[in-house]
């Protein structure tokens, strides 16, 4: 499930620093706390506040609109319903995703449960696909083949005025949390929404992004089509939310989908977690470098490592235990180190050959 990080170092050569995989000064593609890696500077409580106030917005948001839609006869509100149903729950799978992702390791799960969020998170998605996209693209295109029968528009925009305030306040919520993550890394706010590894925040600020845009859709669907006394523009309206909804729940998917595959820190902390290996007193290379996110603040490295052959069996095993110090103590996400000596020797190792065996 792992995957590879930046290969071999040459035998017995350390790497130019500065340079790692992707080139002199590469960026991270996407946070870790403090440096660069997995996301998170608030941790699971600050997401789960987050989460808790999209879904409370939501939920209040979803019964409004559908009394709206009702009375307007507006199938973009009635989309927009649908949308915010849906969005209340996905919320839901992301505390279930939050809950059971913090469990500790035990004798059946060694790793952990980390990954378990990724799984409710990406089941998330999908229910703001089915619940909220397949919905609002049938009843808007049911809408243009059927025609609509409009009702007072005054509630649906007193509604929407609402909704907006408290979509904004629940986007304003997850949008500081990741900003502040952002900035405790040195990353651009773009490219860590991108990549951050905490996903149900990510969720909330997504879909919040698109309730917002969607409200501005069925108020526009809503008001062209009383001024033109045609329900076609509230059709499209509700088209065009469907197809926004389909979009978030793409990029939410393929993001939690990225992470359950296995995905590796970025270039940059990679290339100074082999920087630490090799200022450990007795290493003389890192063969080999294994990387993995495992969640928001928890991340797996593995390393081949070609010690001193003057070194002691006891030496080694300090060795080895002061690098693990070492990388816990410049990257607190990094919670499991496995290194295994490795003969080096370019073609001695790759022949099979011992030292004690004549060449």
């Amino acid at each position: 499930m792992g995957s590879k990080g930046n290969g071999t170092a040459g035998e017995g050569t350390r790497p130019e620093p500065g340079k790692g995989p992707d080139g002199p000064g590469s960026a991270p593609p996407g946070g870790t706390s403090g440096t660069g890696g997995t996301s998170g500077t608030g941790g699971t409580g600050e997401s789960t506040f987050t989460v808790l106030v999209a879904a409370g917005a939501n939920l209040g948001i979803a019964a409004a609109k559908l009394v709206a839609g009702l009375i307007s006869g507006s199938s973009a509100m009635l989309s927009e319903a649908a949308h915010s149903v849906a969005d209340t729950v996905t919320e839901l799978l992301l505390l279930l995703a939050l809950r059971r992702s913090a469990r500790p390791a035990d004798e059946e799960h060694p790793l952990g449960y980390g990954h378990e969020r990724y799984i409710w998170a990406l089941l998330a998605s999908v229910a703001t696909f089915v619940g909220g996209a397949v919905f609002s693209v049938y009843d808007g295109v049911h809408t243009l083949t059927h025609g609509e029968q409009l009702g007072s528009p005054v509630v649906s925009y007193v509604v929407l005025a609402l909704a907006f305030l408290l979509e904004g306040y629940s986007l304003r919520t997850g949008m500081r949390q990741m900003a502040g993550e952002a900035r405790a890394i040195s990353v651009p706010f773009r490219r860590h929404l991108r990549w951050t590894a905490d996903t149900t925040v990510k969720a909330v600020v997504l879909e919040d992004s698109a309730a917002l845009a969607g409200l501005v859709l069925a108020a526009a669907g809503l008001t062209a089509s009383h001024l033109a006394k045609d329900g076609t523009y509230d059709g499209i309206a509700s088209i065009l939310i469907g197809l926004l909804l389909v979009y978030v729940a793409w990029v939410l998917g393929r993001s939690n989908a990225e992470l359950l595959v296995g995905r590796p820190l970025p270039s940059r902390v990679r290339q100074a977690v082999r920087e630490e290996l090799l200022a450990t007193v007795h290493v003389e290379a890192v063969l080999e470098l294994v990387t993995l996110v495992q969640g928001p603040e928890e991340a797996l490295v593995a390393a081949k490592v070609d010690f001193r052959d003057a070194s002691t069996a006891a030496q080694i095993e300090w060795a080895c235990e002061n690098a693990e110090n070492r990388l816990r103590e410049r990257f607190p996400q990094i919670r499991r180190v496995y290194l295994d000596p490795t003969p080096g020797g370019g073609q001695r190792r790759r022949a099979g050959l011992s030292p004690w065996q004549d060449a």
